[in-house]
């Protein structure tokens, strides 16, 4: 894997937009193997497709690109938001690969593979709609929040421009998949809670502690007046599924990669 873009294949774009769209493609096809099944390559979909970017000719397995020049943040800026709720609650909703790159030297810093059951409504900014005078007036436009993407839904495929083994890759991505669910509203609550026990300052942690986010999850969540409950049960969850442990009553243990 080469995290430098070539260049040379950009030849005949003018738009500043358009060449960065095609070099960034063009690497991800050149150099991205299927974090799913681990075949060597991925491939581009026809242009205009809706859904998706890439699929993986082996497995069918879909992704969608997203890349950024510099760190990433917080914020990623995307297209139109019913667009993207639609496409990310669809069936058929793919994985997301997530790219910073280095403009001035055209080189790939950071790409994470983000398995698409992470990717929840909760995540999804709406943005205000252009003023009456723009063009596109009344357009909404959306900001996904990476910082909410739980950081086992960050996997990281290249690191400061160091490449990432691929069987770890695979392996974490093995490991998030224990978290997927078809439910909506469960994969919202899910990630949520993940979210509170990842901000756990030790891996050992009360049930107390936990219920103090109670506040920011009705928020979150104004349709349910069980917030406690609904802690529980996703605690339970998250136990059964091997990412905490239960120690004794109110009492539990992080167990996360």
């Amino acid at each position: 894997m080469n995290c430098r873009f070539d260049d040379g294949m950009a030849n005949g774009y003018k738009s500043s937009s358009q060449i960065i769209r095609f070099l960034t493609e063009s690497w991800m096809e050149a150099n991205m193997y299927c974090p799913r099944c681990g075949s060597e390559k991925i491939v581009h979909f026809p242009n205009n497709r809706a859904v998706a970017d890439f699929y993986c000719p082996v497995c069918n397995c879909q992704y969608e690109l997203k890349s950024k020049s510099g760190a990433v943040g917080n914020r990623i800026a995307d297209g139109a938001y019913d667009t993207f709720i639609q496409r990310i609650t669809s069936n058929d909703n793919p994985d997301f690969f997530v790219l910073s790159y280095d403009r001035a030297e055209l080189c790939v810093d950071n790409l994470w593979i983000v398995p698409k059951h992470f990717f929840v409504p909760g995540i999804v900014e709406k943005r205000r709609p252009l003023a009456d005078t723009a063009q596109r007036a009344g357009w909404i436009g959306c900001n996904i929040i990476f910082s909410d993407i739980p950081v086992q839904g960050r996997i990281g495929v290249i690191q400061n421009r160091n490449i990432v083994d691929k069987e770890l890759v695979m392996d974490k991505l093995r490991q998030a998949s224990l978290l997927h669910t078809d439910n909506l509203d469960a994969r919202g609550w899910l990630m949520d809670i993940l979210n509170c026990v990842n901000e756990m300052q030790d891996d050992d942690f009360t049930l107390d502690e936990i219920y103090r986010f109670s506040q920011q999850l009705k928020i979150r969540h104004p349709g349910n007046n069980n917030i406690q409950p609904k802690i529980r049960q996703q605690l339970q969850i998250l136990r059964d599924r091997g990412f905490i442990k239960f120690v004794k009553p109110g009492h539990y243990r992080r167990c996360l990669n």
